[in-house]
């Protein structure tokens, strides 16, 4: 645990301000769910809880189906970060941080397909590799929960419109999973 040197006072209603600083850092957005957690030592832990990671091992077989069937690099994400991979090595995406592209792309909950010419959108920050070939937001109850993704290398084709509607469905299917 890393100390902040930040230090905040409970309300009349057991209530604490967490930082701006630290909630652009960790991406912490108002309505955000926090789970928490306490230590022997007295210790409180708020951790950002996402409810696809419920659904991590179950999307990581998803990928690894989309994979073997269609030859490309399949990835689901959440609101942060990749929680699934396949067909890439898992230290090149796994866990790293959504690209600000992709953040917007997710938000605007449209399914996208690069098209040859087009500036390709990255997949995750610091990794130049690898960039979107088709996106489908996750959607439950009306709520954006994350993405399914198949990704391009810089000597891919560009995708199909077959590829588009099969990350639509998987989207779909995680999206209703969430729901149940």
């Amino acid at each position: 645990m890393k100390a902040t040197g930040i230090v905040r006072r409970v309300d009349d209603l057991g209530r604490i301000v967490i930082p701006k600083e630290i909630r652009r850092t960790l991406k912490i957005r108002e309505g955000d769910p926090l789970e928490i957690y306490t230590e022997k030592d007295g210790g409180v832990i708020f951790r950002k809880y996402s409810p696809m990671g419920d659904l991590q091992e179950f999307a990581s077989q998803m990928c690894e189906a989309i994979g073997a069937n269609t030859g490309h690099v399949a990835a689901v994400s959440d609101r942060d970060s990749v929680i699934a991979l396949s067909g890439a090595p898992k230290r090149e995406l796994m866990d790293k941080t959504n690209s600000q592209e992709l953040d917007k792309l997710m938000e605007q909950r449209k399914n996208y397909r690069y098209e040859a010419g087009q500036v390709p959108v990255r997949a995750a920050e610091g990794v130049e590799k690898y960039h979107l070939g088709v996106a489908a937001p996750i959607l439950s109850q009306g709520d954006l929960m994350g993405c399914v993704m198949l990704l391009l290398t810089e000597n891919d084709k560009p995708m199909t419109e077959a590829d588009q509607r099969l990350a639509q469905t998987v989207a779909g299917f995680l999206g209703k999973q969430l729901e149940s």
